[in-house]
């Protein structure tokens, strides 16, 4: 049974850098495909970037200056780094896997985020 599961630090001071671990458990990373979304508090989805098999990574334009991903086949995890972080940044974080075509099969739960002094 596949499953994701986030862990994060619940609370980041603003200018400091997001860090979220997404532990993945019943497959293995290679040969998938690995996102993060996030949830703004009121808005949809927003896909930030994604991991591949082999290591190449990916990230939506409007983050890619901020955002770094990378993923351990040792552990069995990949971990968004999010960096500069403003209270915007402020939402509930997501793992999921899929393919090449971005469908996606497994989501976790989720990790709530605040960025706030």
């Amino acid at each position: 049974q596949v499953q994701l599961q986030e862990s994060g630090p619940g609370l980041v001071l603003p200018s400091q850098t997001l860090s979220v671990t997404c532990n993945v458990s019943g497959t293995t990373l290679n040969p998938f495909y690995w996102s993060w979304i996030r949830q703004l508090p009121g808005k949809g989805l927003e896909w930030m970037g994604a991991i591949v098999s082999g290591g190449n990574v990916v990230y939506a334009p409007s983050l890619e200056s901020r955002t770094s991903i990378s993923g351990d086949t040792s552990k069995n995890t990949f971990t968004l780094h999010l960096t500069s972080v403003t209270p915007e940044d402020t939402a509930v974080y997501y793992c999921a896997r899929h393919g090449i075509r971005f469908v996606y099969d497994y989501w976790g739960q989720g990790t709530q985020v605040a960025v706030s002094s």
